[in-house]
């Protein structure tokens, strides 16, 4: 008799299915548990009803032939046999989360509590998305179409249950399946950790294109690293913010399923050595292994299943010393497995001592080196017997999140060359061809620069590439600017080069030797000291310090026989200190890469006028914007289910959640009371949430019937939180000058919410933290005030907490200082919740408030052409504080909000120059516009109807924020890939 062989491995062997399998042994070799199982003639069953209903949707493969297509189809549809198009009922579902509840075990078998129901639930939707993702791993492969591969650092999924059966159309049938088995879907789904793999908008960002990716039927996949402990689970305490490191992985990962037999060789340190024929080898150092982890990313009614693969560290077997450890140096005997292990252990080590800049550099080697291996490898099996590496590039496209995988560029060289033998000049196109880079910030230190000597000793043959690409940009910058202006050229090769700091290579030694000048005369008395009289000097303070000696005590001192007399001893100069030799990651990336786009309209201009402005000036073809957009399903279907249920009604139907260009039509309703009326009832519903996660989480009690105005985002001066802190503050004290019945006239009540980590080393954005939460803790117990204003800080703030926060938004804050925000997309999220933003002309709020209208936007602050010119008139000392400025800090300074120090925070808005003072960030400059503006928002609020009707046009003025378009844009436009759907 047959047996029936369930693979999870892409690419494996396929799931094929008997009827003589009833009673015989299946291979389950995905993680939890494993091993050979008996399977029964309903589990069979079941297993058979796996198959998701077609896609409404379709797409044809247009780089392949229509008879190559019709093959491809047919050797799948044979592989998978028939498939039942209608999804699994109640009874069967439920049978299946009992079946993993037994025999794919990771809780005892007494109890079926909710921790045991998720993991079970989670292991069961997990088989539907495995058949769908080897199935997708295998059309790849058969068709061997272009893949795209996004490298970041962070990817931040969120709780992803939800999201999974959501996009599998089966939310009613796993309710139902839970109700049966006595528990209810939402408690089971709220037991999940958020996945700890990022931090803020860039790894939102990435994961939101994983969803639309799958959604589209992209060829893709991502690549990241598997952090045991996350970036930290943030505490906040009497003293402010407290880190303590995630714990997301402590009952396991229900989603990932280990690759133990997908692992490759990762190398730091040790030499360079040099063949006879003039071949390279790096040999010696340190060696470790990158495994594989891999988490099935499902599309949205599609049965298209892509993939995120994470790895992680390990050091060999071999390398634990056995006669160490049973000598008794325990410790030391292990230290080559902890020195591998700790490479994934925490998202973003701090960088202040040189080990943790070591071990950020291995994490960002090990992501691209991993992957790199990885892709080759798989471009080498599609390619069959014979590889063509000049078709690498229309194969594969290598997009970089931001600088931290730049590394990607002289890993793919070293391969190239190295390994696979080809020329300088054949990997050098086939490198720039394949790989592009997306800046995501113009603050200066976060283009990544890392010391040229750690590189050296840690990547030393990557070193030498890196020096090979900075010779050959110098050659490109002086053909492009010549050798007769000198003055322009050493400007051009001080902001280009790759290297900082670092002399011209031998070969360009005489580029920038400047003509001599000829003698002229100068007159006696203008001269220095001449060499004579400099030696007679020389030798008289020697004499000088001799006779010193002489009259010194043992152990004693005296006055310098010169001190007071008749002259001073000369003074010697100070040696100035040599600037460090650093390698600009930045610069690494826009050589390295055919394309490099920002990430909002206005960032991207940014880019070509400032951030790289040469770059711009020498290859204009480069540079591209891709304004950021986040997924409709996840930021509005899944997290807003009764607004998406009135956007349906209103809409006609649920094609807005795949066309968001249907949200469109939301406008000419909105001032129909009937949907005004809807649209209120389910912003209170979902404050009322927002109410009871407030009170589980803080204490605090706030009142739904108040506007909920949130600031939820990364902790950071830039980004303006402290602006927002005095802005409540000022609130907070005229309030108190004002009687009740003044007071209840003049402000409308507000629960101001924060949210957001501030990075463990960053000193200013945990003395803001520090001091929302001593404002809270001051405002919220004022008898006085009671539910007209309420500021609270809520904790640990991740993607499942803005889930609830944000469709319970009325007003939300991106209030950066101009010029400063790349994008940012909580901005899109509160928008398409119909929330209305409050903020500067800054990253996509421009083009948010182009769409959603002027009127239904409040602007305030200066611009970001004006911000240069605004930083020179403080630092000539022109600049004059608004009164309520200075009246806020005298307030605060009084004591006010108990007993902390406030003079280092406060003192960061003071001065005219000076690192850290000055006001960098322009907040006392913004403050008035910005107190005025808030006026406008108290005034709005009041009229319902007027403010309703704004939250309207913000959704429906939302449309072209979707992630969807943004992919459109890349496929199209960078990767040159199209959508291939699954037969």
């Amino acid at each position: 008799m047959a047996t029936w062989r369930y693979s999870t491995m892409p690419g494996g062997a396929e799931a094929v299915s008997s009827r003589n399998a009833v009673g015989r042994f299946v291979d389950f070799s995905h993680g939890g548990g494993g091993g050979r199982r008996v399977i029964k003639s309903d589990q069979l069953m079941l297993i058979r009803k796996w198959q998701l209903r077609p896609v409404k949707r379709s797409f044809s493969v247009r780089n392949v032939s229509s008879e190559q297509q019709q093959k491809v189809k047919d050797l799948v549809t044979q592989q998978q046999g028939s498939y039942n198009p209608f999804p699994p009922d109640a009874s069967s579902i439920a049978s299946s989360i009992k079946y993993h509840s037994e025999f794919t075990p990771l809780f005892s078998p007494e109890k079926f509590d909710p921790p045991k129901a998720f993991f079970a639930t989670a292991q069961s939707i997990r088989d539907a998305l495995i058949i769908n993702w080897n199935a997708t791993y295998d059309y790849y492969e058969r068709l061997n179409v272009k893949q795209a591969y996004y490298l970041s650092m962070e990817f931040l999924q969120g709780r992803a249950l939800l999201n999974a059966i959501g996009n599998l159309g089966l939310t009613g049938a796993y309710a139902e399946a839970l109700s049966k088995l006595g528990h209810n879907l939402e408690n089971i789904a709220s037991q999940e950790p958020d996945a700890a793999l990022g931090n803020g908008g860039l790894g939102r960002l990435a994961s939101c294109f994983l969803d639309s990716l799958a959604t589209l039927n992209y060829p893709a996949w991502g690549y990241g690293l598997r952090y045991r402990y996350g970036l930290f689970k943030q505490r906040i305490t009497k003293d402010g913010q407290e880190e303590v490191a995630e714990n997301w992985l402590e009952m396991s990962n229900p989603w990932e399923i280990v690759r133990n037999d997908v692992a490759y060789p990762i190398k730091f340190y040790g030499k360079v050595l040099t063949d006879s024929d003039g071949k390279k080898h790096w040999i010696g150092g340190e060696d470790i292994q990158a495994v594989a982890y891999d988490v099935p990313i499902p599309g949205y009614e599609t049965k298209t299943t892509i993939n995120l693969r994470l790895w992680s560290t390990k050091a060999p077997s071999g390398d634990f010393d056995l006669s160490v450890f049973n000598s008794g140096k325990h410790t030391q005997a292990a230290e080559a497995l902890y020195n591998a292990e700790k490479i994934c252990y925490v998202l973003y080590p701090g960088d202040e001592s040189l080990e943790g800049k070591i071990l950020r550099l291995k994490q960002q080697y090990t992501l691209c080196s991993a992957s790199l291996q990885d892709i080759i490898a798989r471009f080498e099996r599609r390619s069959g017997a014979k590889v063509k590496w000049d078709e690498f590039p229309d194969k594969v496209a290598v997009q970089m999140n931001d600088t931290h995988p730049t590394l990607c560029i002289p890993e793919l060289m070293r391969i190239l060359i190295d390994v696979k033998g080809l020329s300088w000049n054949e990997a050098w196109n086939i490198t720039q061809r394949t790989v592009a880079y997306t800046n995501h910030t113009v603050l200066p230190e976060a283009l990544e620069k890392w010391s040229l000597e750690l590189m050296e000793k840690l990547l030393p043959r990557h070193m030498e590439i890196i020096e090979m690409v900075d010779e050959e940009l110098i050659r490109t910058i002086v053909s492009e600017h010549g050798k007769a202006d000198s003055n322009l050229l050493e400007k051009k090769l001080k902001q280009m080069r790759i290297l900082e700091n670092v002399e011209l290579p031998a070969a360009f030694s005489d580029l920038l030797v400047k003509p001599k000048k000829s003698p002229v005369a100068v007159p006696s008395d203008e001269l220095g000291e001449s060499e004579e009289e400099e030696e007679a000097e020389a030798e008289a303070e020697a004499e000088e310090e001799k006779e010193e000696e002489k009259l010194k005590p043992a152990g004693g001192k005296i006055k310098s026989v010169k001190e007071g007399t008749q002259g001073k001893k000369k003074k010697i100069p100070e040696p100035v200190p040599e600037p460090p030799k650093l390698v600009r990651m930045a610069n690494l990336c826009v050589v390295g890469g055919h394309a490099v786009n920002g990430v909002a309209a206005i960032h991207s201009e940014i880019v070509k006028d400032e951030v790289f402005n040469d770059f711009f000036q020498l290859w204009p073809e480069k540079f591209q914007n891709k304004t950021n957009g986040v997924t409709p399903r996840r930021w509005i279907r899944f997290c807003n289910p009764e607004l998406s249920k009135i956007i349906t009604r209103w809409t006609g139907s649920e094609d807005w959640v795949l066309n968001t260009e249907k949200l469109s039509e939301l406008r000419k309703f909105a001032d129909n009371e009937d949907l005004q009326i809807q649209w209120r009832a389910a912003k209170r519903s979902n404050k009322l949430k927002v109410a009871s996660l407030i009170k589980e989480r803080t204490g605090y009690i706030v009142s739904p019937d108040s506007m909920f105005d949130i600031q939820v985002k990364r902790i950071h001066e830039y980004k303006r939180q402290l602006l927002n802190i005095l802005g409540i503050v000022y609130r907070y004290k005229k309030m108190k000058e004002m009687s009740a019945s003044e007071r209840k006239k003049k402000f409308v009540p507000r629960v101001c919410i924060f949210g957001g980590k501030a990075f463990a080393t960053y000193v200013q954005a945990k003395r803001i933290v520090k001091f929302i939460t001593d404002v809270g803790a001051t405002v919220n117990h004022d008898p006085d005030i009671g539910d007209l204003l309420k500021v609270i800080f809520v904790p640990d703030y991740n993607v499942s907490v803005a889930e609830l926060l944000i469709p319970a938004s009325e007003l939300s804050q991106h209030i950066s200082t101009a010029g400063m925000e790349a994008s940012g997309t909580s901005n899109m999220k509160f928008a398409m919740n119909g929330c209305i933003l409050i903020g500067t002309l800054d990253g996509a709020n421009v083009e948010i408030r182009e769409e959603v209208g002027e009127e239904n936007f409040f602007l305030f602050g200066a611009k970001a052409h004006e911000i240069a010119g605004l930083r020179k008139e403080r630092a000539e000392g022109k600049f004059v504080p608004d009164p309520r400025f200075e009246e806020v800090k005298k307030f605060i300074k009084s004591g006010v909000f108990g007993s902390s120090n406030y003079n280092e925070l406060l003192g960061s808005l003071e001065g005219n120059e000076g690192f850290g003072r000055a006001d960098y960030f322009l907040v006392g400059k913004d403050f008035p516009s910005y107190i005025e503006c808030q006026e406008k928002v108290d005034e709005t609020y009041k009229d319902q109807k007027v403010w309703t009707r704004m939250s309207i046009m913000n959704t429906g003025g939302s449309y072209n924020f979707s992630s969807d378009r943004t992919i459109h844009e890349y496929a199209r436009e960078i990767w040159n890939i199209k959508p291939v759907e699954l037969p």
